[in-house]
């Protein structure tokens, strides 16, 4: 198998997509390749589209006080999203965008072996865990993907939209941390 240099080497090739034309940068993914968890967004904005790494926008700022409180940070999970280029103006990937880049995310995951996967809003956990998702019903709970614990939370840019998210998502962190603390190898807090 591919280590994760050389997957992100191909990717900066790929033109499966009209996306990779119009990047400035590949967002391909960050953090610990060797981490039990594992965080899964849609796709890259402005900023990170920018610097070519995600979440380090106002909603990356959040994700990492989010993670602060429930004792990680990035050198401790890996971050990924579903499409590695941002579609323009920030609109949601179109499903050929999604098709054309669902076989890096494999990659990735297969790479990190998580045990725990959290998607980051509605589109990330349409493709990973079911397609009809109801992010407002279904945030919080856990599913069972071939032997990894998945969870959606709000994305936090939805939760800089409305703080009313807030409170939910906070409890929804709390249960992460349980469930990291349940079955997570390396001590996590």
């Amino acid at each position: 198998m591919d280590g994760m240099n050389e997957l992100k080497n191909r990717c900066l090739g790929c033109k499966e997509c009209p996306l990779g034309a119009q990047r400035t940068n590949l967002v391909f993914g960050t953090g610990n390749e060797n981490a039990e968890i594992m965080l899964i967004g849609e796709g890259p904005g402005e900023q990170e589209d920018l610097q070519g790494i995600p979440f380090v926008g106002k909603a990356g700022m959040l994700l990492d006080d989010m993670l602060s409180m429930i004792d990680l940070d990035r050198s401790r999970v890996y971050i990924a999203n579903i499409v590695k280029c941002r579609p323009p103006k920030n609109r949601d990937p179109l499903p050929e965008e999604k098709n054309a880049c669902s076989h890096w995310l494999r990659a990735q995951i297969d790479i990190v072996k998580p045990r725990i996967i959290i998607c980051l809003g509605r589109i990330a956990a349409a493709e990973i865990i079911d397609g009809d998702f109801k992010i407002s019903r279904q945030h919080g709970q856990w599913f069972d993907l071939d032997g990894v614990r998945c969870m959606a939370i709000y994305h936090p840019a939805a939760l800089l939209r409305d703080g009313h998210k807030r409170p939910e998502t906070f409890a929804d962190l709390r249960e992460i941390r349980a469930e990291i603390r349940r079955i997570c190898d390396r001590t996590y807090a």
